[in-house]
């Protein structure tokens, strides 16, 4: 009897321990998926908070270009007022348009004019260096640097090739690159040539020369005795001056600087009084005025550079 009563309760054993089981298996399974939706909410949360910045800083920026929309409308409706009263007054005066483009046209062909004579003037100084340049020897140009700057032309030479060292006496070596220079400038009449003395940093010691500026002014001086009294050019065209140690062209710290320092520069410009008159002179506007005709052009641009 005890036997047959003991099955029944092994079975409901057996049983409730895998109801619990699987009990236990769905509680974790719920813990899990409870735990994701919490991390998801959390997640919302953040991108919601963040919509709603973006969503803020967008309202703010609608709110500013409305702002700005309405001063740029009030500020056309100023301009379309301006408009009009220019329109009402150029009406009222009854302008002539014709009149004011054919003002705009001479301007532009006298502006144009100013630039071809300019042109002008800077491919005749290219030609007078490329000139100078051509008769220099391989050694001479090592001492011999030519350049043209804005429509003049620079000749630097150096102290080594035309002095005596201390000194502001010519030396025998530079006479046949000034006979070259002196050419040039003879070939070209018409433009003026400054002679100017530049130095280094040292100070001189002669008993005669006080400093730099003296031995500066003293060598331009003696450059242009030389082209004067030796090659025969006219002295009404020089200027003889000196800058002493205040042009440098390179630092005084080292030897090569001190040396590039030391030169002499012979500018050589063009006498544009007539062109300087020519640019002071406005294009005349009234009715019947005209630019000048090509033989007039040619004519008051002729300054035989």
């Amino acid at each position: 009897m005890m036997k047959r009563s003991s099955i029944p309760l092994l079975l409901i054993s057996a049983l409730l321990i895998s109801s619990c089981g699987v009990k236990k298996k769905t509680y974790l399974a719920l813990e899990t998926q409870y735990k994701e939706l919490g991390q998801k909410y959390h997640q919302s949360q953040m991108d919601l908070t963040a919509s709603q910045a973006e969503v803020k800083s967008l309202e703010e920026q609608l709110q500013q270009e409305r702002e700005n929309n309405s001063s740029l409308r009030e500020a056309l409706a100023r301009l379309q007022g301006t408009l009009d009263n220019s329109i009402n007054q150029n009406t009222q005066g009854n302008v002539n348009i014709s009149k004011l483009v054919d003002e705009i046209n001479a301007s532009n062909r006298y502006i144009q004019h100013l630039v071809n004579t300019k042109q002008k003037s800077d491919s005749l100084n290219m030609v007078l260096t490329n000139n100078l340049t051509r008769s220099l020897s391989q050694e001479e140009m090592r001492d011999v640097d030519v350049q043209v700057l804005k429509g003049v032309v620079y000749i630097s030479l150096s102290d080594n090739m035309l002095y005596k060292s201390g000194s502001y006496e010519i030396s025998a070596r530079a006479d046949e690159t000034l006979s070259k220079i002196a050419k040039i400038i003879q070939d070209y009449r018409e433009y003026d040539v400054l002679i100017e003395g530049n130095t280094d940093t040292d100070p001189i010691s002669q008993p005669n020369i006080r400093n730099n500026w003296d031995l500066s002014t003293l060598r331009a001086s003696s450059v242009v005795q030389a082209l004067q009294n030796t090659y025969g050019v006219d002295p009404k065209r020089m200027t003889a001056g000196g800058r002493g140690e205040y042009n440098p062209i390179a630092s005084n710290n080292t030897a090569e600087g001190k040396s590039r320092n030391r030169r002499t520069q012979i500018i050589i410009t063009p006498k544009l009084d007539q062109f300087m008159e020519l640019i002071d002179k406005a294009p005349e506007t009234s009715e019947n005025a005209e630019m000048p005709n090509q033989a007039d052009t040619a004519s008051t641009s002729n300054f035989d550079f």
